[in-house]
């Protein structure tokens, strides 16, 4: 994979420049090697914070955003250590990542993508339908008069 196809972002307010540093390697890592052989992923972005002070000052929050074709995908986690919420954040966006892979090659499941043979099909009871609803009418007519 080219490296200007994909863009990586990781902010974080209050960690040293080398812990950031590490966590960025880190993410890195695991999203070029996610994004290899496919054209799905264009970036990600990472925030790293703390949140409000009381008593879950001691708690990271990890957001992870996987900028892709057809849709971003978004997963948080929260956890004392920050390269742990890293990690659970990364699994998240991994497994949804997966899932929508997956999903996007069964082709044959969404609609409008069925055999020939189902399609057929579905004209020739579309077909008789209208024709039951014409006679139908017709009956109903011949029973007015």
């Amino acid at each position: 994979m080219d490296e200007l196809e994909f863009t990586l972002e990781l902010n974080s307010d209050d960690l040293p420049k080398t812990a950031e540093y590490k966590l960025y390697t880190q993410a890195e890592e695991r999203l070029h090697r996610l994004a290899a052989d496919h054209n799905d992923m264009v970036g990600a972005a990472i925030n790293v914070r703390r949140p409000a002070s009381g008593e879950s000052a001691f708690l990271h929050e990890v957001t992870v955003v996987v900028y892709g074709r057809p849709e971003h995908i978004a997963a948080t986690e929260k956890n004392a250590s920050p390269e742990q919420a890293l990690k659970g954040a990364l699994d998240a966006a991994e497994r949804q990542v997966r899932q929508r892979r997956q999903k996007l090659k069964e082709r044959w499941k969404r609609p409008g993508n069925l055999p020939v043979e189902q399609e057929i099909g579905a004209v020739y009871i579309a077909e008789e339908e209208a024709i039951n609803e014409d006679i139908q009418e017709i009956e109903d007519e011949l029973d007015e008069t």
